[in-house]
């Protein structure tokens, strides 16, 4: 393990994760993270040389779509649901007094 955590990095990510570590809970992350390290190293090591870089592991299209106006909203359908309406709007009861 080439990758040693000292103490006051340890309190200083327990700070920031709002954790509190007793001392046994402290030596077990500094050795979590230490082998995290190691192994964010070991992944260095390879040639990555001509990947394209992805941000998914699937092909991932454009999801957006076009908007598309269309005539009928479904205004009237809503409305024949409506308790109580006033004109083209639902009449609703007053929440605050």
């Amino acid at each position: 393990m080439s990758n040693i955590i000292s103490d006051e990095t340890i309190e200083y990510v327990g700070i920031l994760a709002k954790l509190e570590l007793n001392d046994e809970e402290k030596e077990r992350a500094k050795k979590d993270m230490g082998e995290m390290l190691d192994y964010i190293d070991k992944l260095n090591e390879l040639d990555t040389t001509g990947v394209e870089p992805m941000s998914h592991v699937f092909p991932v299209n454009n999801v957006f779509r076009e908007d598309a106006v269309v005539n009928n909203d479904g205004r009237e359908a809503v409305l024949l649901n409506a308790p109580e309406r006033k004109e083209d709007c639902l009449v609703v009861p007053k929440t605050i007094v």
